[in-house]
């Protein structure tokens, strides 16, 4: 703005002065004047509304990083005896967020981390996925059985539906597929504690790597959240025992339903077996998610049509 300024005046300066003896015959042209101060000015105004722009997008920015904070909070990497790593595209990069949620809770019961994803797009999607992670949050800190974990976040789109109809809103009715994983805590007598427990509502399943193996952690589905009063049923809880080297992978549909230009899905796990020939170290979770990403945008051709999110996680090492 200074620099438009500043060439503004210099620009008029010079056309009053090159008209001026001795450099000109005189007198100064009125018409040719007002022509080169209305450019001027034309130019400063353009300037200013192009620095307002600029600050408007930077408050927007901020806006959109603060709400993506709030949702998907930062964790440290090494947290609650986990070592974790995630990443995180939404598909509309001006709101820099989606209905993909992802969280790590400490309790008393044990470390509880969820991902999910909250059905449809949109301002909306958002909502619902940060009144989800709340849920967890709150939950997960005090609940002393995962199930009831599950069957808490399930309860809260529908107040969260009431809600948004009391303010006049028109919200429809909305679920989230979710994975939610329970490592027990480490005590003094048992640092080497492993049994894990997986309640699965609807989610795809997670997959357990290793440097040389990859296998599916399936077990019972329930119905998505939001849902469980379609039959009544509780979500029914799975113990795993997964190798000390084993990294818990989870992951949103982004990955599994990246298409290339022929419409064929990404082929995740075929993907990841042929990386990890290669390169056995991309078994740590920082490597492994950034990995899982990068494949899925190569495949879609660079670009990530649904919401992406990558967590993966491990017993922190305790040597």
């Amino acid at each position: 703005m200074a620099a438009t300024a500043t060439y503004t005046v210099l620009t008029i300066t010079a056309y009053v002065v090159a008209h001026l003896p001795p450099f000109g015959p005189g007198p100064v042209e009125p018409v040719g004047l007002v022509l080169v101060v209305v450019g001027g000015l034309g130019a400063l105004a353009v300037c200013s509304s192009k620095v307002r722009a600029r600050h408007r997008a930077r408050r927007v920015r901020a806006a959109a990083d603060t709400t993506r904070q709030t949702v998907l909070r930062p964790l440290p990497p090494v947290w609650a005896g986990l070592e974790q790593a995630a990443v995180h595209t939404a598909a509309d990069e001006t709101a820099r967020i989606g209905g993909d949620f992802y969280d790590i809770q400490p309790s008393p019961h044990g470390t509880r981390l969820v991902l999910g994803d909250v059905q449809g797009k949109g301002l909306d999607a958002v909502a619902c996925a940060a009144a989800l992670v709340g849920s967890f949050r709150e939950a997960a800190a005090h609940e002393r059985d995962l199930v009831d974990v599950a069957v808490r976040m399930d309860q809260r789109p529908r107040r969260h539906q009431e809600y948004v109809h009391a303010l006049g809103g028109d919200e429809n009715e909305r679920f989230a597929t979710a994975v939610l994983v329970q490592f027990p805590p480490v005590t003094a007598t048992d640092r080497h504690a492993t049994t894990v427990e997986l309640v699965d509502c609807g989610h795809l399943t997670p997959l357990a790597v290793t440097p040389d193996r990859i296998r599916p952690l399936a077990g019972e589905s329930a119905l998505p959240l939001g849902m469980f009063e379609l039959t009544g049923a509780r979500p029914v809880g799975r113990s795993l025992s997964p190798a000390a080297d084993e990294t818990l992978l989870l992951y949103s549909d982004g990955v599994a339903e990246a298409r290339d230009d022929n419409g064929e899905f990404h082929p995740l796990r075929e993907d990841l077996a042929a990386a990890l020939r290669e390169d056995p170290g991309l078994a740590e979770p920082r490597r492994l998610v950034a990995h899982v990403r990068s494949a899925a945008a190569r495949h879609a051709g660079g670009r990530l049509a649904d919401d992406t999110t990558v967590l993966a996680v491990r017993r922190a090492s305790t040597r």
